[in-house]
Order: C-alpha cells, then structure tokens, then sequence
C-alpha cells in the first residue's frame, strides 16, 4: 500500500546536524540540508539510493519495504532503507503518484578519483534534480494522452491576483490576470499535478485545488521586479514586450515558477517555450461544481472511460489528445478562432479520402514534443533523436498527401499548419533531419550511455576502434585455441566478466596441468571449476578496455552535438509538432462527426441557444455499445434576450423520464461548440456562452463539514451571484433537500432571480408542479416536461421533451419499479391520493390511520403452478411425459391468472 505524502508534516521536520558523524554521513547531513525540507533524499550509494531518518521512515511507510536500524549518529540508531538503482524508477513512480517530492543525491565522480584522496574519502555527490508531481518528463511517469501541469498562484498587495502555469514536459507557459473569485474554476480546468503559492495561503490553495500537491514559497519568491529579471535572463531578452504585456501579478507568478522550475533542474535553466499572457474572458469559464456534474474529463468516480472526453476523442497521437483535452477543458470565447477549427473539421469530412490518407501519417508520428523536452532538458537519448526525426519526417509526407490533390485547398489555418510542418523552408532542420536518420542504428537505445546507437559509417573514427574490438574477439578465440594446445587441455575456455575481466576456466580434474605452468596465474577456484588468468589477457583486457571506452566517447559526442543542434532549432521544432496535433485533432472531430451524424453549429455572438434534435454524446454511445434502444433527440431553445425564445425554462417530469440527461446534453452542446467540434444534434445556433453554471446531482461536502443542502444553496449562491446575459445555467431540483415549503420557496425565489436579475439563458428542472404557474408571470419564460404513459398498470418512460409541465410526477410509480414492497407502494398511494384530494398537507394527515398490520398484505401461498412443478421429477420423465406437463403447467398458469 502507498501511503499519501502530509505536506503539512513534511514541511515541519527537522534533522541532526553533521556534529560528530562519519564522513559519509556528514556528506548525507549537508545534501539534506540542500534539498527542500519537504522532499525526500535518495542517497546514492554504489548499487543503492539510500534513505535516512524521517526519510526512510516515511519511505518504507509508503513503498512496504524493510525499515532497519544501523549504526548510531548523536547517540542514537539511524533508521534506514533502500531502493535498488536498477529499479529506483518504479519506487519513485510509486511516491510520488502519492505525492512526495523526492531529492536524488547522485554520485558526480569515479570512485577511483576518491580513493587517490586517501582510503577514507568519500565520493563526491549533488542533488542532481529534485522530482515532483509537476515537474515529470519521463514517459512511464506520465499518462501520454494527458498534460501534467504546475500552476502557481498570487495575490498582490493591490489585490490583483494572477495564475500562471507550465508543462515541463512539452514546454507549455502561460499566465493570466484572473478575478480571486474565478480562481477555482481556472484551476479546476487546467487540473495541475502541483500548485505553488505564498506559504502564507497554503490552506486556501489546497481548497482551490484539492486534488494537486501544493507546494508553499517563500513571499520573496514572488516578487515582480525579480520574476521580471529573472524573464530577461532566461529568454535572453532586454525586454519583455516581444512576449506581450504583463501585469505585476503575472510578473510576479511567472518569476516564482522559473525559480522553481530551476530548483528542480538543480540549477539548470527550464526549457520553455516564451511567456504568453492569457486575456482575462478569451475562454468559457466552468465553475468547478459544473466541470464535475457534467463529466467533462472525469466521470464521477475518477475514471476517464464514460467522460465527455471517452466518448469523442478519435485522435490518433498523444500530443493531440492533450491537445483535444485542452480545448474541452478551455472553450474558445473568439468566434475567429472557433471558425478556424470548424473549418478544419469540416475540410475532413468533406474530404474523407484526404483525411484516411493523413491519418496514416499521424499515426507513426508518436510524441515529439516530449521527446525534445527530455531532450533539451539532457534527460533524453538516442531512441528520443530518432522518435523527433522520424515525426518531422512525417509532417514532410503529410504534405505530399495533400499535394496529391492540387485542386483541393485547405482552409487558411491548416494552411499555417502544414506549412510549419514543411522542410523545404528550413535548410538547417532539414539536414538535421537528414543526418539524424542516418547516423543512428535502427532500434537506438533509451540511454546515450549504453552506446551503440551510431550506425557503421557515420564517423571513420567510430569504426576503426569498433573495429578494434573485433579483433580483440579474434585474438581472443585464437588465444583460447594457443593456450589449450600449450596445456592440453581441450575443454579451457577463455570467458569474461565484469569482475575478472578475461580468465581461462578449466574443470577441477585439469587445473594441475595449468599449475604447474608458469604462463598461467591462478585466479579463482570454484566449486567444478578452476579460473586463471595470463599477462597477455591482462593486455588484451585494458586494449579492449580502452577501445570500449574510446568508442562510447566518440558515441556520446555525437549525441551531443546532435542536441545541441536540436537546441538550435527549438523553436521551430514545438511548431511542427503542434501542427501535428491540428491536424490530428482536426481529422479526429471530422471522424466523429461523420461516425455520429454530428452537425457543424452555427456559431455568433447573439444570445440565443437552439438546437434541434439533440444528443447526449456519452449517454447515446452508452446505449451503443449495450445494445439496448437507441436514444430519443430533442430539441432545445432559449434566448436571453426574450425575443425569439423563452430565456428560462422550466422542465417537469418524472423521475427516470430523463431531465438530467437533457440538462446535462444542452450544457456539454455548448462546451463541444465553443470548444471547435461538431455537435451531436441535426443542427444548432449557439450564441457565446461566456461562463456555464451546473447544479446537477446531489452529494454532501463532509471535507468541509457541508451537508447535501448546504453544500447545494452554496453552488447556487455562486450561480446567482455571478451568472450574467451570456451565461448558461442549468439546475436540477433545487430546494429538494429541505422542508417541502421551504425547498419551493427557494427555489420560487430562484427562478425570479434568474429570469429577472440574472437574465441568462437558463434551464431549470424541478418537481415543484407549483412553479410551472410562473411563466404565466414571468414574460420569458417557458415549461417543457419528458413525456410519459401508463400502460396496463406499469408506467413507460419515452424520454421525449414536449412543450408544457407535466401533470405528475409520478414517484410512487417509479418507487414500484424500484422494487418497494406492494404494501408500502399500497400505502404510499393511500397518502398520496389523500393528500391531492385534501389540498392542505397538515389537514389531509390529521387522521390517517397508522399504518397498520390489517393493512399488511400477507405473502402469498405456493400457486397450483409451484405444487405441480414441485411434483415433478425431471430425471424421470420420458420426452413424451415432459411434454405433456408442460403443457398441463401452461393450462394451470392461465388459471391462476
């Protein structure tokens, strides 16, 4: 089991000083010391990533490993534990999934330069990188089809506040100015792993952001003059308007991530791309209550299978399923921007032969953004050179598919898309390309220091010493043929290993003849074995030694000037893999478009909201995949402005008939709009919706103490407090969870808000029947209700929206299929129909019988059907038999009836 990191307990620990420690130990005191209190040191120690004290502690806590007790510093036992190097990887995935932050200690020389020190001195070592949840590069760290953000956070003396946020992995930066009170919902769509802030705000931010680590900065870390500095430094400028304008918050927020980002590099620079500044309301904002009712990312359990996201995405590389999720997460509010991607979608549908053929080229196009993160970042290797050459080389061939037909012309974006992809243009990365391809081996390695990554006659040099080692085999083979003549023994052997180096082996029963040769100095004695080495293998050893160590220098050479051309065109580089991921995510909306029948919307800047025919997309592949009846479209129109529809809606129906469903799909309608995809429904005119409000499902807040209600008035408190003309709300049974007068008063008082201060287009779901009279008082407003029959007394739900309030909600009937008991059902109606005939609640309950054991229906008796089937013994029954009771038991069945 791995425990959760506490961040409040990390931060507050102390450790012994070095006074009166070993040297190592006083080495391991002074890194802990360097390393930030709340992270975890892996020591290196040989074949070892060692922990100490509280660290070790804490580790084997959280990883199940052995904890021990060795030696004694101040008097007291160390507890330690310990990874493996070989397999330090999978323990460090493990902690910090559980969000630790952990410290690596590397040994930085060769231990034989130590021991010329003396016999006592210690290897040197540094905290070569401190990794966090925010910071991964790594493939098998990351999920490939999802971004792993950090996010810092501010609040200036003037108030201005501002959120600026980073990839590590494929060099995202950006800020933006952001109102204190949007700040959960910016958060809640970028959905950073880490969140830095002011460790005066510690508690704030884990609120803001419960689901990422949070890492708290001193207030000086935050500081604009030095956050602007720190800019012009990392980016090389003079100034920072090439970049655009920032605000001293930004200024602020941006610093404090760069010193951040470089404490986890230990030092070394982060590789970003240039800071971009968001302008506060470029997006639709998605209070967080909404992002998670209506299951954009995430389903409500955590999972990514039945999301909005499962449900659409048909892209085909990682970078453009981040790309995908990106734009679902942060809808457009530019209706340019919104056109360019509808174009490109719509181009793929129209040309479905085009988009078959591109699609080939996406799909071996893998994820070169991430490979030149690791590599600028001198995490990557040769197979990460390959994967980025091989992905541009794509992007080549990707305009060959479309210069096979001239007469077709892309939209003006996709233009800008392939023409970043093209090498024609670009001497420099096109033989980079080139030389990439053919200076490395066919299947390179992950790691440069395995060496045998560069491919026979790339380099003269490279080869002659390779060479070398050919020869040392030869002369090794004829070696072992020399010695066995000269000893007579036919069964010597000449092997190797990593601590002998070479040395003849021969069986127990022949080692005296080698004894008593003066050739032949005897190494090792095993159990059936006896190993000896000569001064000739000695030789041959450090020849072959040298020419090995020759050859991985010359290796490692090559790969770095390979990334420091690679560092060169960087730039140039994330543009042509973010156009493979336009293109990707263009040819992906356009298949799901054309696999579901979705429809381009009518996008522009009125306040209208119509859509005909619509679709649920996750509920509609639900049904799909489980085979049961296909799902019911309907339609929907609002306008705030009153003018061409009703701005508020109320929606009446049973429960089960499927007024979530209908709220829910209208909200994700506009998400899927404004986020450039085609929408499930035969045709739609979305108006900008600037922010979206979702009050669906009901789920108490214990975390904070919050009932079901409470929690519920407190989403709807934000809702009427800050939804303006062009917001879109949808609420589902407000008032549900108190007192009956209670619960429609409020939510009386709520529709009047909505539809008179608020004035937003709204829909408003309720089994309050008594609201359904307001529309005769309000002047734009409107009732639907889901259609449903009684049929041969059970009740069918047809899922269908039609104009008007229901006439009931017909509870007790679902409570029956729900599988209550005849009696309560029974008595259930009883109080019902008292209750509609009486009118007044109080008066029509003053004398109702209790319930009573008169009225308890008994449980019935075994039917002639039962007693017959019980007579019968199958294993008896000849054919002949066995048809005759079936026949005798249909017969007694339709007495019974």
């Amino acid at each position: 089991m791995t425990y959760p990191a506490d961040p409040a307990s990390l931060a507050a620990r102390t450790f012994p000083t070095s006074a009166g420690g070993t040297p190592m130990m006083a080495q391991f005191l002074e890194l802990r010391a360097e390393a930030p209190r709340d992270a975890l040191l892996f020591y290196r120690m040989g074949d070892f990533y060692e922990l100490f004290f509280d660290d070790a502690v804490r580790a084997s806590e959280a990883l199940d490993i052995a904890l021990t007790k060795r030696g004694e510093h101040q008097g007291e036992k160390v507890p330690m534990c310990g990874v493996p190097v070989h397999n330090a990887r999978v323990y460090l995935s493990r902690l910090i999934k559980a969000g630790f932050k952990v410290a690596v200690g590397e040994q930085v020389e060769d231990p034989v330069e130590a021991r010329k020190r003396g016999a006592k001195s210690v290897v040197k070592r540094a905290i070569t990188r401190v990794i966090t949840p925010g910071t991964l590069t790594e493939d098998d760290w990351l999920e490939a089809r999802a971004a792993n953000r950090i996010a810092a956070i501010v609040q200036i003396p003037t108030g201005e506040a501002a959120l600026a946020w980073a990839d590590v992995s494929d060099g995202e930066f950006a800020c933006m100015t952001v109102n204190v009170e949007n700040l959960d919902a910016e958060l809640a769509a970028l959905n950073p792993s880490e969140v830095l802030c002011k460790d005066d705000v510690a508690k704030q931010a884990a609120e803001l952001a419960p689901h990422a680590v949070i890492t708290t900065r001193a207030g000086a870390k935050f500081d604009a003059g030095a956050g602007e500095r720190r800019l012009k430094q990392r980016f090389a400028v003079q100034s920072l308007d090439g970049f655009g304008v920032f605000s001293h918050a930004e200024l602020s927020v941006l610093g404090a991530m760069l010193d951040y980002l470089e404490l986890s590099q230990a030092g070394a620079p982060a590789r970003l791309r240039p800071p971009s500044s968001q302008l506060s309301g470029a997006v639709m904002v998605i209070d967080p209550a909404a992002r998670t009712s209506l299951e954009i990312e995430r389903t409500l359990h955590g999972a990514r299978k039945g999301s909005l996201i499962d449900a659409i995405d048909r892209t085909l590389t990682a970078p453009g399923a981040r790309l995908l999720a990106a734009r679902l997460a942060r809808p457009s509010m530019a209706l340019a921007e919104i056109h360019d991607r509808l174009d490109a979608a719509q181009f793929f549908v129209e040309h479905r032969a085009l988009r078959e053929a591109a699609c080939v080229q996406l799909k071996a196009a893998g994820d070169p953004v991430r490979c030149l993160s690791r590599l600028l970042l001198d995490r990557g290797g040769p197979r990460d050179l390959a994967q980025l050459a091989r992905a541009l080389r794509e992007g080549e061939r990707l305009i060959s598919v479309f210069a096979q037909s001239p007469l077709v012309r892309p939209p003006v974006a996709m233009q800008a898309a392939l023409s970043a992809l093209s090498l024609v243009d670009k001497p420099e990365l096109a033989a980079l390309v080139q030389d990439i391809e053919q200076a490395l081996a066919e299947a390179p390695p992950i790691s440069s220091r395995d060496g045998g990554f560069v491919a026979p006659g790339w380099l003269a040099a490279l080869d002659e010493t390779r060479s070398l080692a050919d020869e040392s085999r030869r002369i090794v083979a004829g070696l072992q043929a020399a010695y066995a003549e000269q000893s007579g023994v036919s069964g010597l052997k000449v092997k190797h290993n990593n601590v002998l180096g070479y040395f003849i082996e021969v069986g127990a029963r022949n080692a005296n003849a080698l004894m008593a040769d003066d050739t032949f100095t005897h190494r090792q004695t095993m159990a059936s074995t006896v190993r000896f080495s000569t001064v000739k293998l000695r030789e041959l050893e450090a020849k072959i030694a040298q020419a090995g160590e020759r050859a991985l220098a010359m290796e490692l050479e090559i790969f770095e000037g390979f990334r420091t051309r690679v560092g060169a065109q960087d730039g140039i580089i994330r543009q042509a893999a973010l156009a493979l991921a336009v293109l990707d995510v263009a040819t992906a909306t356009a298949g799901w478009a054309e696999e579901t029948g979705a429809a381009r919307p009518l996008m522009d800047d009125s306040l209208v909201f119509d859509v005909q025919s619509g679709r649920h997309p996750v509920v509609e592949r639900a049904l799909e995949r489980s085979g049961e009846s296909r799902f019911t479209p309907n339609a929907c129109t609002l306008d705030a402005s009153g003018e061409v529809a009703a701005r508020l809606t109320l929606v009446t129906g049973p429960n089960m008939a499927g007024k979530s469903t209908f709220l829910r799909q209208n909200a994700l309608m506009a998400i899927l709009a404004q986020a450039g995809f085609y929408v499930p429904a035969k045709s739609a005119r979305i108006g900008l919706v600037d922010r979206l409000f979702s009050r669906v499902g009901a789920a108490d807040d214990l975390s904070r103490g919050r009932s079901t209600f409470m929690a519920e008035m407190i989403e709807t408190a934000a809702i009427l407090n800050q939804a303006g003309p062009r917001a879109l709300v949808i609420l589902d049974e407000i008032g549900r969870g108190t007192a009956t007068f209670d619960g429609l008063s409020i939510a009386w008082a709520a529709v009047e808000h909505l539809h008179g201060i608020n004035q937003c287009r709204s829909l408003f779901s309720t089994h309050y029947h008594e609201l359904t009279r307001l529309v005769d008082e309000l002047d734009a407003a409107g009732n639907v209700s889901l259609k449903a029959r009684e049929w041969e007394n059970d009740l069918i739900f047809l899922h269908e929206v039609q104009p008007g309030p229901a006439d009931r909600s017909y509870g007790v009937e679902v409570a029956k299929r729900a599988g209550l008991p005849k009696v309560a059902v029974a008595r259930a109606q009883d109080i019902l129909d008292r209750l509609e005939n009486d009118g007044a609640p109080a008066a029509a309950l003053a004398d109702l019988p209790l319930f009573s054991a008169s009225g308890v229906e008994s449980a019935p008796g075994p039917s002639l059907v039962d007693e017959r089937l019980k007579a019968i013994d199958p294993d008896r029954l000849t054919p002949r038999e066995a048809l005759d009771a079936l026949y005798a038991l249909k017969a007694l069945s339709q007495e019974d009836g």
